[in-house]
C-alpha cells in the first residue's frame, strides 16, 4: 500500500514538473514574441522617419525599384495612397512617437479630398486604412465625418442588378468587373453603418459579400480574381484573372483578400455563412501543397516555376492578420492552428530574409512582395500594403495573444 502511494506521488510530481516546464516554455515564447514585436515597431518608427524625409509633399510612397535603386511615389488616386498614413498610425499606436503622429496628421490632410473620389472601388483601402485608424486612436469626430462621406461615395458604385459594387470602370477588357480585392472595401461600409445607424451601407456590403460567395469561389474555395458581369441583367459574362497566373489559378493575394474580407464580415454581422466561408478559405491556404516551409507563399499558389517563382510577402502579411482575427471566432482546435500559423508567418517576415535593414529597401519594412507579376510590375519589391498588414498583424498578436 505504501509502495503504491509512493508511485502515485511520483507520478503526480512528474506531471506537475511537466506542467511547470510547459508553462515556463509558454512564458518564454510569449516573452520572445513580445520582445520581437517591440523590436519591429521600434525599427518601423526609425525606418518610416527616413521614408518621410524623402517623400514629396503631394505624393505617397508606393514601392522601391531595386533595379534602378530609386523609390517610386504615387498620386492620391492610386489605390494604395491610404497605406502610408495608415502605417504611420499603427506605428504611433504602439510607440507613442510624436514625430510619427505629426507625419500621419500631415498626410491625412493631403489625402482627405479622396473621400469624394468616384474613380474606383478602393475608397476602403484609401480612407478606411488611414482615417479609420486615426479615428480609432484619437476619436476625433472630424475623422469619422471623412469616413462617412467616403462610404456615401463608395456606395455610388453599387450595381443593383449585379448585387455588388463595381470595382473598375468599363474598359476594352471588362464590362462591369468585380474583383476579389473588393471584399476589403466593405469594412468601410460596415463601420459607417454601425457608426451612423444607416443600414443601407450594411445592406450593400451583405449583398456584395453574398454575390462574391456565389460567383467568385471554386468548389475547393480557391478564388477567381475577376468576375465580369452584365450590369443590366446581373449575368456573369466571364470568370478571369488580371494579376494571377491564369484564369483558373489561385492568386495568393486574392486568397488573402477573401480570407480577411469574410472574417471581417462575420465580425460585423455574425452571419454564419461568412464565418464558414472564411474557415474554408483558411483551410485551402494552410493545406496548399505549394505553401513553402516558411509560410511566405509564392505569388500564385499555381505559379509556374515553383520553387523558383517569386514570393509575395504582402499575401503572407494579409493572411497572418486575417488568421489572427479568425481565431477569435473559430473552435479552440482551429484557433490554435490559426494562431500558430500566423505566428510562423510573422517570425518569418521578421527575419533577415524578409525584413529590410535600416535605410535600405527604399525605407520600406518588408522585402520580397509581388504586385502584378503578369505585367512585370513590382516583382520582388517592397509594397506599402505589405508593411501595413504586417504591422497590423503584429499589433493584433500583441493585443490579443500576449
Amino acid at each position: 500500500m505504501l509502495r503504491e502511494r509512493l508511485r502515485i506521488r511520483q507520478l503526480l510530481l512528474a506531471a506537475f514538473c511537466v506542467l511547470v516546464t510547459m508553462g515556463s516554455l509558454q512564458a518564454q515564447s510569449k516573452s520572445a514574441m513580445k520582445a520581437m514585436i517591440k523590436t519591429q515597431f521600434d525599427f518601423a518608427a526609425r525606418q518610416y522617419k527616413l521614408m518621410a524625409k524623402q517623400t514629396p509633399a503631394d505624393k505617397m510612397p508606393q514601392t522601391f525599384d531595386p533595379k534602378t535603386g530609386k523609390s517610386v511615389f504615387s498620386n492620391m488616386q492610386w489605390w494604395c495612397s491610404g497605406f502610408y498614413p495608415g502605417t504611420l498610425w499603427l506605428i504611433y499606436e504602439q510607440t507613442g512617437d510624436k514625430a510619427i503622429k505629426a507625419e500621419a496628421e500631415k498626410r491625412l490632410e493631403v489625402l482627405a479630398p479622396m473621400k469624394h473620389y468616384k474613380g474606383n472601388h478602393d475608397l476602403g483601402f484609401m480612407i478606411n486604412c488611414s482615417f479609420g485608424n486615426a479615428f480609432k486612436i484619437t476619436r476625433d469626430p472630424g475623422y469619422a465625418k471623412t469616413l462617412d462621406t467616403a462610404a456615401a461615395t463608395l456606395a455610388l458604385r453599387y450595381r443593383p442588378k449585379v448585387h455588388a459594387i463595381q470595382s473598375w470602370n468599363k474598359s476594352k477588357n471588362f464590362t462591369c468587373p468585380v474583383i476579389i480585392d473588393n471584399m476589403m472595401n466593405l469594412e468601410l461600409l460596415c463601420w459607417v453603418s454601425a457608426h451612423t445607424g444607416d443600414t443601407s451601407y450594411l445592406h450593400i456590403a451583405r449583398e456584395h459579400a453574398n454575390t462574391t460567395i456565389k460567383n467568385h469561389f471554386r468548389p475547393d474555395y480557391s478564388s477567381y480574381h475577376v468576375i465580369d458581369y452584365d450590369p443590366n441583367t446581373g449575368a456573369v459574362i466571364a470568370k478571369r484573372t488580371w494579376q494571377g497566373a491564369n484564369d483558373s489559378s489561385s492568386w495568393a493575394r486574392g486568397q488573402a483578400w477573401g480570407l480577411y474580407g469574410y472574417t471581417m464580415m462575420y465580425r460585423f454581422t455574425k452571419t454564419k455563412a461568412y464565418l464558414n466561408q472564411a474557415l474554408h478559405i483558411a483551410h485551402y491556404i494552410l493545406t496548399s501543397p505549394s505553401m513553402p516551409a516558411d509560410m511566405i507563399p509564392y505569388w500564385d499558389y499555381d505559379a509556374p516555376g515553383i520553387p523558383d517563382a517569386p514570393r509575395d510577402a504582402s499575401a503572407a502579411a494579409i493572411t497572418a492578420s486575417a488568421l489572427l482575427e479568425l481565431a477569435q471566432y473559430a473552435s479552440r482546435k482551429d484557433a490554435k492552428t490559426y494562431v500558430a500559423a500566423a505566428k510562423k508567418i510573422l517570425v518569418s517576415l521578421s527575419s533577415d530574409k524578409y525584413r529590410a535593414q535600416l535605410g535600405k529597401n527604399g525605407d520600406f519594412i518588408l522585402m520580397h512582395s509581388t504586385g502584378a507579376k503578369p505585367f512585370g510590375s513590382e516583382v520582388d519589391s517592397p509594397l506599402s500594403y505589405a508593411d501595413y498588414y504586417y504591422l497590423e498583424a503584429l499589433s493584433r498578436y500583441k493585443d490579443w495573444y500576449l
